[in-house]
């Protein structure tokens, strides 16, 4: 089975970018972010602290998060229920920051991403694919962009749903979300020695598609 691994910070476009490229391979698109929000928005709902290890560790035995495919795209199933839409939304993005820095909970997801790659030629984002989750990948991709780019992209996502947040407030947000995942003790955000750095800043969407589609032709052929 191959891999391409594409890591890189909050709001790069790893998702949008990583379903493209997948979509055109005809390959299986994981979203490893979507499996931590769910563990977060899980935090969230019953009411514990998401940063705290002692509050988030005696649910994990409870928590069962799902990945399956309906029409090609993939939805995130948290206890039975559908929750692709609800882990999207702003604090369970910073849940998902919070949890993701526990290695139990690493530890709790791992199993699920490496069966998947196992069983499928994939392309999966996340901040560790390259360096930790699928370390033996054949393309591994660093995508990333300016800190301002990647809260202008966020306005507008957030524009399109009539939700009005100001750009300051989503900057910082950013900034913290770097910080906090370069930071942590587990399996940091950084750049695997052989991954290829993608600069997305003053790139569209299909000229990112088609940048990281060449960089892929080469690898494999």
């Amino acid at each position: 089975m191959y891999a391409i691994a594409i890591d890189g910070p909050a709001g790069a476009g790893k998702s949008t970018i990583a379903r493209r490229i997948a979509s055109q391979l005809g390959w299986l698109y994981v979203d490893t972010g979507a499996l931590y929000r769910a563990v977060g928005l899980s935090g969230l709902r019953r009411g514990v602290d998401t940063a705290s290890r002692e509050a988030i560790l005696p649910l994990l035995p409870q928590i069962k998060v799902e990945l399956c495919y309906r029409d090609g795209e993939q939805r995130v199933l948290l206890d039975g229920e559908d929750v692709s839409e609800a882990i999207r939304e702003n604090p369970a993005s910073m849940a998902a920051s919070n949890v993701s820095a526990m290695q139990e909970v690493r530890d709790y997801l791992f199993d699920l991403q490496q069966q998947i790659a196992r069983e499928h030629n994939v392309v999966m984002d996340g901040r560790d694919i390259g360096t930790v989750v699928l370390p033996q990948a054949q393309v591994k991709i660093f995508l990333t962009a300016a800190p301002e780019e990647r809260a202008r992209r966020r306005q507008r996502q957030l524009a399109e749903k009539g939700i009005q947040v100001d750009f300051n407030q989503l900057l910082e947000e950013v900034k913290q979300r770097d910080w906090q995942d370069s930071h942590r003790d587990a399996a940091p955000l950084r750049q695997a020695e052989d991954a290829i750095l993608c600069d997305t800043t003053h790139l569209d969407l299909d000229q990112s598609v088609d940048q990281i589609l060449q960089i892929v032709k080469e690898r494999l052929s």
